[in-house]
């Protein structure tokens, strides 16, 4: 029964300072090409390791081999009563103090709230409705990672990366529909800017003075 020995996965540990542990490997399971593609773009960036798979049989076959820590799955394909999402659901109900190593984020189309947000909350299981905004994404992301100790600390911003970030708002317009449309991730220039200008300030703060709290913000 491969619902034990996931359950018994231990992802490795490492001593090293990163924010992501080596190894942390992340399902995802989404028959849209252009939108799988995307979240594979982000969470590699992340340093983490990905792997796309296009339908349920797949999903199963790979939740076998317990390398995975987190499922992203578009609920379109699991349905609210497949056996996928009944193995997802179970696999996920476990508490880390129990032995549980795998969380699972439902991504729901954007014309489909209505038909599966009910089913999810009622379960308590996380999701995000397309389009959604990076920001959001990655919080959930990390906090279900940081829940079963997979990484140190959660991602309460794109870190270090607003270059990258204007870098995107300028391909915003032949981007996919994975992402809110709003000035591409709902930022002005003058609000990156401001950002920037905090984050400066920030990291001056930071290197005047000894970091007493990994993962804590200095405020």
């Amino acid at each position: 029964m491969f619902l034990t020995r996931l359950c018994s996965y231990t992802s490795p540990v490492s001593t090293n300072p990163p924010v992501a542990l080596p190894q942390v490997g992340i399902l995802v399971l989404d028959n849209d090409a252009q939108g799988a593609s995307a979240v594979k773009q982000i969470l590699d960036s992340e340093g983490w390791r990905v792997r796309n798979v296009q339908d349920a049989h797949q999903l199963l076959a790979e939740l076998k081999t317990g390398e995975w820590s987190l499922v992203i799955a578009n609920v379109a394909i699991t349905g609210i009563d497949s056996p996928a999402f009944i193995t997802l659901r179970e696999l996920a109900s476990v508490s880390p103090d129990d032995g549980g190593r795998i969380r699972v984020l439902y991504l729901i189309p954007e014309l489909g709230g209505s038909q599966y947000i009910g089913h999810l909350e009622i379960g308590h299981m996380p999701y995000v409705v397309r389009p959604y905004h990076l920001h959001d994404f990655l919080e959930k992301v990390s906090d279900l990672l940081v829940e079963i100790k997979v990484i140190e600390a959660p991602l309460r911003q794109v870190r270090h990366e607003f270059g990258a970030l204007r870098k995107k708002k300028k391909q915003a317009g032949r981007s996919n529909s994975m992402f809110a449309s709003r000035d591409s991730f709902s930022y002005t220039d003058e609000e990156l800017a401001e950002y920037e200008r905090q984050e400066g300030e920030a990291s001056k703060s930071r290197r005047n003075k000894p970091r007493t709290n990994l993962g804590g913000t200095d405020r």
